[in-house]
């Protein structure tokens, strides 16, 4: 990282954004250290940058590409990136795919999600055309219909397979259930969501020579945060550099951690966006540095800012916005998410705790479990819509007491999302 790069950037925020002027307020005019600089709070971030008269931005919106990032339908968020930043973007980030094994002349069927304002499908298309290595691009999409994607990938010999795991899951049900053998296919690259031990078992099965391995590491609003590392697990990244900085951070105390094996959670600078700056913004992930080679790290799972439940994205704010609508009464006093993972689908349990007494109220709380289900998921309708098509378990309430909420064992803090799921 170049001090006058950064420097320079957290200059130019706090001149031309109001957001990071007002974040930056208390601090020397010269501050130019990273870890002199507040942590964003993603809930101030987004209420601030809105799509008009949005604060973070330091300019117009008038060249820029606009994509939809993780949030509620009625408080969607936007992210946006000028033609050189998403060129950058896409190019770093197209280094990045020799490291999964890309090779030259790679068939490649991009499988991931487009429309929407949504950027997976455009943005591994677009990294794939700056890859440094030549590969032949199939821009199947993930929503196009499995009867004409095996054909497709059969009469053109595909060899990757790029899409989310739930996506790489559904199309390997399939070619086994059609007993259509897809033999040239060499190499799965996942993204969007964490790959667990049974869908490894049936991506094996249905992909007998196929090999798993992370696409990278990157999200439409953080930006840039880790390449795949050859030889190591799946989860094993290092980060963007020049592009990007990446911080694990202490759950209780925002310390920076620097010793290989210490959970905290991910934060990440990107050093080439201007136009909507990302200066330690949570990723929402949580992760630990390996000590295994410069800058590597394990992605370990979600953080409290958010959970990815199968395909679905969800925030904490939007479960409790969920509850607060629902709770009219003021039952709950106490509310974690926990992702659990069985069947092999992954499910989310709300865990609630009501106030003593309220536990003999059955019906009651049964009442107040369906409002809360029937809230969230009109706020985030692609969790039903992943129901119904097989993808994740039904939301359900577990009941508790707030002494039963689990808790940070060095703050004491309530711990937010509770990832129960076996990682591999």
């Amino acid at each position: 990282m170049s001090a006058q790069q950064l420097s320079d950037l957290i200059r130019f925020a706090r001149h031309n954004s109001p957001f990071y002027r007002d974040l930056y307020a208390s601090l020397p005019p010269g501050a130019d250290r990273l870890t002199g600089l507040p942590v964003v709070d993603q809930k101030s971030f987004w209420a601030a940058n809105t799509l008009h008269d949005s604060s973070v931005l330091t300019g117009p919106l008038s060249e820029a590409t606009v994509y939809k990032t993780g949030g509620t339908t009625g408080s969607p968020k936007f992210s946006v990136y000028t033609r050189d930043e998403w060129r950058t973007f896409v190019t770093t980030f197209g280094q990045g795919l020799v490291d999964t094994g890309l090779r030259p002349g790679h068939r490649v069927a991009d499988l991931f999600y487009a429309g929407e304002l949504y950027a997976s499908f455009l943005f591994v298309l677009d990294s794939l055309a700056h890859a440094p290595v030549d590969n032949v691009r199939l821009p199947i999409g993930g929503g196009a219909p499995l009867e004409s994607t095996i054909p497709t990938l059969r009469d053109l010999a595909a060899q990757v397979l790029a899409g989310t795991p739930t996506t790489l899951c559904r199309l390997a049900e399939q070619v086994l259930a059609s007993g259509v053998r897809l033999d040239s296919v060499e190499l799965l690259l996942f993204g969007g969501e964490a790959l667990f031990d049974d869908q490894r078992r049936l991506l094996a099965t249905a992909f007998p020579g196929a090999e798993a391995r992370s696409v990278g590491y990157a999200s439409v609003d953080a930006g840039l945060l880790g390449r795949p590392v050859p030889g190591t697990d799946a989860r094993v990244h290092r980060a963007f550099t020049p592009h990007s900085v990446v911080e694990i951070l202490d759950d209780s105390t925002d310390e920076p951690i620097t010793e290989p094996g210490r959970p905290g959670r991910v934060v990440v600078t990107s050093l080439f966006r201007r136009l909507m700056p990302i200066i330690r913004y949570p990723a929402g992930d949580r992760a630990e540095w390996t000590g295994t080679g410069p800058g590597h790290f394990r992605i370990l799972g979600r953080a409290e800012e958010g959970v990815r439940v199968g395909p679905v994205s969800l925030y904490t704010q939007d479960a409790q916005d969920a509850v607060a609508s629902a709770d009219t009464a003021g039952q709950v006093v106490g509310m974690q998410l926990v992702v659990r993972r069985w069947e092999g689908r992954d499910g989310l349990v709300l865990r609630l705790a009501t106030a003593p007494g309220d536990e003999r109220d059955s019906d009651r709380r049964e009442s107040l479990a369906r409002a809360v289900v029937a809230e969230l998921e009109t706020v985030r309708p692609l969790y039903p819509d992943s129901v119904r098509a097989g993808f994740v378990h039904p939301l359900s309430v577990e009941w508790a007491r707030h002494r039963d909420l689990a808790v940070n064992p060095r703050s004491g803090k309530l711990v937010r999302v509770l990832d129960e799921r076996p990682t591999a």
